[in-house]
């Protein structure tokens, strides 16, 4: 719920998240806070507990930020319209996110060495490490680089040629580059419309979103790279054009990076590559997969679809995960407002809401029966019961019409 602040004296008014916005850098320099952990329980002579703090990415995701979510609740604070230019304009925080780069590729490289290390004795090891805890490893390193998509997404949305090299430079990690053009030329036209790979239908399982959305992200980039290069009167299929394509050019940043890495630390790599890269963006896909469920414009009389709106987008204003995100939780007024910069993103009345963070829910999308018990009743309230408004997956559509009425939407 926003705060009215006509009453604030505004030139007394101070952003009280200011400095905690470095907490996004906790997840690329998580895997380095640990190292004194482990070789401190090493010395204990625990061994196999010092494998543990490995696992740090999945226990921050799915346990710390929950917890911290509970504890602490919504933010309930919302900067003074007179404040907005100036907020968005203060440098500092778009150093917040661009500082987040050198941590995240340090943390893949040191990743990447602790994976194929034989040798871990200055950790207090013996040989290298277990099969369980290179998994943990891999795993930490994919939640940073999950983190990191949502990093660029920030970045991608503004205008400056730096902040959209900066983007695809930040995707290069989990191989999704080709989300910088399906996220801003198509997922914000197609927004919460059955057209749309990355809004999740109503009765739609994770399980079956996740390939769907992978797919067609991964389609309609290709597609739209293609008709901006023909609008430029080349072909696609012109060699020449190659590098200027904003999709294969993302893509070989990935090939360069993970090609160094495999050169330098042996094909034994080849399954971080993987682990990190598609568990990294499975968290992004499981987050569009709640930021949209079941929502849906309505065709106008013309036969097109309204104008996106707050109401079309899941809102959630725990402010810990916000901290974490970026301010991706008011999604709402991200996609009613796309360039503007996460620091003056507001969370709108009106809106719907999510009963919690992203942090605690991203494991229930996982749990389709435990995510329709939260979410379903909540869809069919937002448009006071009528189904009619619902964008309904076609798998479950015979049943919500007996449960609900006829006339679902198509």
């Amino acid at each position: 719920m926003s705060v009215e602040v006509s009453d604030v004296n505004v030139t007394q008014w101070r952003d009280r998240k200011r400095h905690l916005w470095l907490m996004g850098l906790i997840a690329p320099t998580a895997l380095f806070v640990m190292l004194p952990l482990i070789w401190a329980l090493n010395q204990a002579g625990w061994h196999a507990a010092a494998q543990v703090p490995l696992w740090i990415g999945p226990g921050l995701l799915y346990v710390l930020l929950p917890i911290l979510d509970l504890k602490f609740g919504p933010d309930g604070e919302n900067p003074p319209d007179e404040m907005m230019e100036q907020l968005a304009n203060d440098k500092y925080y778009r150093y917040c996110t661009y500082v987040y780069i050198p941590f995240q590729y340090a943390s893949v490289i040191l990743g990447a060495y602790l994976f194929t290390a034989k040798d871990l004795s200055w950790l207090g090891f013996e040989g290298g490490l277990a099969w369980w805890a290179k998994l943990g490893v891999a795993l930490s390193v994919g939640v940073l680089g999950g983190v990191g998509i949502n990093t660029a997404h920030e970045m991608g949305h503004k205008k400056e040629n730096l902040e959209r090299w900066l983007a695809k430079i930040t995707l290069a990690q989990t191989f999704y580059g080709h989300f910088y053009i399906e996220h801003n030329r198509g997922h914000h036209v197609r927004v919460a419309t059955p057209e749309d790979p990355a809004s999740a239908r109503f009765g739609e399982t994770f399980w079956e979103f996740l390939p769907r959305t992978v797919w067609g992200a991964l389609k309609s980039s290709v597609e739209l790279e293609a008709q901006r290069i023909r609008r430029l009167g080349r072909s696609p299929w012109d060699p020449r054009t190659y590098l200027k394509n904003d999709v294969l050019n993302a893509w070989l940043m990935s090939l360069v990076f993970f090609g160094i890495l495999i050169a330098v630390f042996g094909p034994a790599l080849i399954p971080f590559v993987l682990i990190q890269g598609i568990y990294g963006f499975s968290l992004l896909e499981s987050v569009n997969y709640l930021e949209h469920y079941g929502l849906l414009r309505q065709k106008t009389e013309s036969g097109r679809y309204e104008r996106c709106a707050p109401v079309h987008s899941w809102n959630s204003d725990h402010i810990v995960t916000n901290l974490f995100l970026y301010h991706l939780q008011r999604h709402s007024d991200h996609h009613a407002n796309p360039t503007r910069r996460y620091q003056t993103l507001r969370s709108i009345d009106g809106a719907p809401n999510l009963p919690s963070g992203y942090a605690t829910l991203i494991g229930l999308t996982y749990i389709p029966p435990l995510w329709r018990r939260m979410m379903d009743h909540r869809v069919i309230e937002h448009y006071d019961g009528d189904i009619t408004k619902v964008n309904v997956h076609p798998r479950v559509r015979d049943k919500v019409v007996a449960k609900y009425g006829a006339g679902v939407a198509a």
